[in-house]
Order: C-alpha cells, then sequence, then structure tokens
C-alpha cells in the first residue's frame, strides 16, 4: 500500500461508528519516538521478551480537589485489540531511525502483538485517589514499553475531563440540568468528541455536539445563536404567517394571535408595545412556527427586561392558545442570579394572572462561560437557574491542563524495581501490587489499602493495619464491614475478559462510587485527603528495597 493511500486510510478511520468504536488514529504509531528506540535497544540486547509489569497511576488529584473518576478503559482495551504496526508504518519508520538498524528489527516490529499482554485494570467510573494503580500491564518488555504513550494519553484527559464535569455536577447539585456547550472551544475535533463523551460521564445530562450524540447515544440539545435574532428586523421578514392549531383543526395566523398577545401582556408586565424589538419578536416567532413543542428562546441579544422577556412571554402565551408548550429561555450574558430571579417572577405574573400554572415552571437555562466558582457563587446570592450551559471551561480544564498520569516499571522478570526521587511524591511502589477498597458500616469508603499479591485479602470484621507508604508514624487499624477488590482481570492472552458497560452505565457507575466518598473528601474548601495506604509487610518491603538501591554516601 502506498504512503498516500495509507494516510488517506488513516484519515477515514478518525471516524467512529455508532458503537463508539474508533480506531485510526489510536493505533501502535501514536507513541513517542523514545519509545521506539528503546524497544530497539531491548531488542538489541536480547532483552525485549523479559517479563514487565508497569502501574499506569497518577500522584495527585487535580483541580486542588481530593477526587478522580477513571475514565479512559474502554479506549485502552480497543486500542489493545487493533495493535499492530502496518507496512506503511514499518516503512516511516525506516525512514525515521539511524541508517544503523538492523533489518530484523523491522521484521520483529511488523509481527508484535498482544496476545502476551495482561492488564489488570479498575472498573470505568470509579472514584480513584494517588498511587492506586489504574492499570498494571504487564508482559514482553518492549512490547508493554511501547504501550506506555498511547495508554497514558488514553486515560490522562478522559479522567481529567470526567472530574471536572463531576465537580460542575456537584456545584450545581443532583436535581439541574448540565449541558455541555463545548465543541467550538474544544482542542480539535478529537478533543471535541472526547469531551462529549467523558462530561457526560462525569454526570452531564447532554451535549451540543450532534456527531457525539450519534456516535455515543448522548442526548443532545441545542436553542439557536444570537446571529439568528439579528438575522430579522421587522415582522415582515416573516413569509409564512401561520402556524396549525396542534389538535391540527385550523392553520390561523400566528402573527395576529402574537399581536393579541402583546397587548394583552403589555398592561401586566409593564412594556411598551413600541419599545420591544420587532426582529427579536420576528426571529422568536419564526423559531416557534419551525419548533413549537421545543421553543428556547435566547433573550439577552438586545435587552433582557425590555425586549427579550416580553417578547418570550408574547410568543410563549400564542402558543399556549394553539395547544402548544414552550420550553423556557436561555440568558447567555449579565448578571445571572439578579436576571435568573426576575425572569422567574415574570413567569409567575403571567402564570397567576392568566391561569396557566405551566408558565411559572419554564425553564431558564444558563450558559455565560461558567466555571465552577460561577456557580457556587450564584448558589451563595441565590438563583432560579434550571439549566446550565458550560462549555470552555470545562472542556478545555482550564484550571488544570492536565492530570499527570505517568506509567512506571515495577517489576522485570520477577524482580521488584523502585524509581527513587528527591521528592517523596515521585518514588515509585515497587513490585507487583492488588489493591482493596475498605468500608465503614455507613457504607462509606475509608482507606484504599495496596498490598502484595502473594498477601490474604484484609476480612470484614477483621482489624487491619494501614500505614502510610513513607512516613513511619502514620499508621492506623481498620475492621472493615465491607472489603472491595478494586483490580479485574480485563484483558488476558490476546483478549478481552471482562465484558465492557456501556456508556450510561459507566455514568451511573460514577454517580454511585461518588457516593461512597465522605462529603468532607468532596467539598471544594480544603477536603479532607482520602488515605491511600499500604500493608504492614509492603511497607517495609518498600524501604527495604529503597535502602538496597540508593548510593551510601562518604563524608571525607
Amino acid at each position: 500500500m502506498s504512503a498516500a493511500v495509507e494516510t488517506m486510510d488513516m484519515h477515514n478511520d478518525v471516524q467512529y461508528n455508532g458503537n463508539g468504536e474508533r480506531n485510526g488514529v489510536i493505533r501502535a504509531l501514536l507513541t513517542d519516538l523514545y519509545q521506539i528506540t528503546m524497544a530497539y535497544a531491548y531488542w538489541r540486547s536480547g532483552k525485549m521478551n523479559s517479563v514487565a509489569t508497569f502501574d499506569l497511576y497518577f500522584r495527585k488529584n487535580p483541580f486542588s480537589g481530593e477526587f478522580t473518576i477513571f475514565a479512559g478503559l474502554e479506549e485502552c482495551m480497543k486500542f489493545l485489540e487493533n495493535f499492530h504496526f502496518t507496512s506503511c508504518d514499518i516503512e516511516y519508520l525506516k525512514s525515521v531511525l539511524p541508517s544503523s538498524t538492523e533489518p530484523e528489527f523491522f521484521d520483529y516490529l511488523a509481527n508484535l502483538t498482544t496476545n502476551d499482554v495482561t492488564v489488570h485494570a479498575i472498573e470505568e467510573g470509579t472514584i480513584v485517589f494517588p498511587k492506586v494503580p489504574l492499570l498494571i500491564v504487564e508482559g514482553p518488555l518492549a512490547i508493554v514499553q511501547l504501550m506506555e504513550t498511547p495508554l497514558l494519553n488514553l486515560v490522562n484527559y478522559a479522567s481529567l475531563v470526567a472530574t471536572n464535569a463531576m465537580r460542575f455536577r456537584l456545584a450545581a447539585g443532583p436535581n439541574k440540568q448540565l449541558l455541555e456547550f463545548g465543541l467550538r472551544r474544544a482542542q480539535g475535533p478529537d478533543g471535541g468528541l472526547s469531551a462529549s463523551r467523558y462530561c457526560y460521564l462525569g454526570g452531564f445530562d447532554g451535549t451540543s455536539n450532534v456527531l457525539a450524540g450519534k456516535m455515543f447515544g448522548i442526548p443532545v440539545r441545542g436553542t439557536h445563536a444570537h446571529a439568528f435574532v439579528t438575522s430579522f428586523a421587522t415582522l415582515s421578514d416573516i413569509k409564512d404567517r401561520t402556524l396549525k392549531q396542534k389538535d391540527g383543526s385550523r392553520v390561523v395566523d400566528f402573527i395576529d394571535v402574537c399581536s393579541k398577545w402583546c397587548s394583552k401582556l403589555a398592561p401586566v408586565l409593564g412594556f411598551l408595545t413600541d419599545q420591544v424589538n420587532e426582529g427579536e419578536l420576528a426571529a422568536f416567532v419564526t423559531y416557534a412556527q419551525a419548533f413549537p413543542n421545543g421553543l428556547v428562546a435566547l433573550i439577552d441579544t438586545y435587552d433582557v427586561i425590555r425586549t427579550g422577556l416580553p417578547n418570550f412571554c408574547i410568543v410563549a402565551m400564542a402558543l399556549h392558545e394553539l395547544g402548544y408548550r414552550a420550553i423556557g429561555i436561555r440568558l447567555d450574558s449579565g448578571d445571572l442570579s439578579y436576571l435568573s430571579t426576575t425572569v422567574r417572577q415574570t413567569f409567575k405574573l403571567v402564570a397567576d394572572t392568566f391561569n396557566v400554572p405551566f408558565f411559572e415552571k419554564l425553564m431558564i437555562v444558563a450558559s455565560n462561560d461558567i466555571n465552577e466558582e460561577t456557580i457556587h457563587s450564584l448558589n451563595q446570592q441565590g438563583h432560579e437557574i434550571d439549566s446550565f450551559g458550560i462549555g470552555t471551561h470545562l472542556v478545555t480544564c482550564q484550571k488544570q491542563p492536565a492530570l499527570g498520569c505517568v506509567f512506571k516499571l515495577v517489576d522485570i522478570d520477577g524482580k521488584p524495581r523502585i524509581k527513587l526521587s528527591e521528592d517523596v511524591e515521585k518514588v515509585t511502589l515497587p513490585g507487583k501490587k492488588i489493591a482493596y477498597r475498605l468500608y465503614g458500616n455507613k457504607g462509606n469508603a475509608l482507606v484504599d489499602l495496596i498490598k502484595k499479591p502473594e498477601e490474604q485479602p484484609p476480612h470484614v470484621n477483621e482489624r487491619t493495619l494501614c500505614r502510610h507508604p513513607f512516613q513511619e508514624s502514620k499508621r492506623a487499624y481498620v475492621m472493615p464491614a465491607k472489603v472491595e477488590k478494586l483490580h479485574k482481570v480485563f484483558w488476558d492472552h490476546g483478549k478481552l475478559v471482562q465484558p465492557l458497560p456501556s456508556l450510561s452505565e459507566m455514568r451511573m457507575k460514577a454517580m454511585e462510587s461518588l457516593k461512597t466518598i465522605r462529603q468532607d473528601h468532596k467539598r471544594t474548601l480544603n477536603p479532607t485527603p482520602y488515605k491511600v495506604s499500604v500493608s504492614s509487610n509492603l511497607y517495609t518491603f518498600i524501604h527495604e528495597l529503597w535502602l538496597e538501591s540508593a548510593p551510601i554516601g562518604e563524608l571525607s
């Protein structure tokens, strides 16, 4: 296959199918060059088939918080299913590696598979914490090393943006609708699609991203832009004045019905009929004709109180007369607390005056460059917003642009490995491990406990010693009411061995997992750190290997 054809195939493969599967860009060649050069050095030294174990984990929770949502596992499994170097990949690597590279290495690359790789992982959607491995990848050293960059790429952003979404959910509360509006501000098409997918996993209710809706089954939502309003100047811009009554019994002049309601509402709401913007009214009329059961009007193009709100009420009451119901309004600027409260008061006034109870409950949507702090501030001020449309601060994770997952070698051929650092946070936990979550009597998670695989798991109602990995004095006994093993085998002998849940099921998993974490771990200001501990045996092992591996200085 020619390079040109291969390039075309790659661009075509970027598309997703109806099940959200992806390939093409997520491929073996999506890696850093040093992974290839290390693989060559491993191969040349005969070390490529040494059995290595790598842990993928992060060192610190994002956004100054104390929890993270694990996301991206499904994509990692699909990457493993499709892991191979194409003939075109091999030709390209021949062009970038030194001419002294032995030709047999390229034959080796061409025949690589994941048949000898095993992956233990935590379930996607689970609340996770620093130092606990999200993925434990075991297999031939060169192959697993080649997977480092793509696996980190698939987990880092997915977990970061899902966590960001969940923080917005916590700020807004369980009953507010959250909509992701970030496609236009996302980092490219793939960033936009990933954001829509993982924001939904993190607790959002829908997206404006139509392609994401098709591919992942996410509810899609949207209204209209300011351009739609400003494209109309007068009611004469409307070519068809009619709208069929909902029961189909007759077709009426909808503009005449709106004019009637303008006269009725003016004295009630206190607006001047000659001061409302006629072009805005024409835009609302036109949109209502197109979507009589789905009118959500953007009312801040000119002036919310003097023209936008009156024009919406006119059209909404005209729709009601014909048997339809408007949905609500959207605010995209201004003092959202004051404006939403004023809008709600107006809706109540119309409801009471004309005996239309539903009008009081019409939806108020806000979408003014909202971040997490904005929602907390609105909660303190008081507001009447039912739904938040959130874009830039959500999908770009402006508060923290990266999670910082790492992929560290912890064992090779049964010999544990440790990476030391003057920064204790960067010292690795050596050897193969398995993690458990211990719960208290009230169902709250108390601690994550990491043990060596050969150790007995913690038992319910039996006292277990939990130690800080590095600080000798920090230790505590825990008598768990429930013990959950966090790691499961997901990939073994070239096959997926666990069923992958749907996106909706992962979303539910995330919401349920969050409920098990105490409120003080989830609060915005000074959250309490969640404890991640090691067993007494693992603690001793870590420190013995640390002393064995660290060079001894000499004073002179």
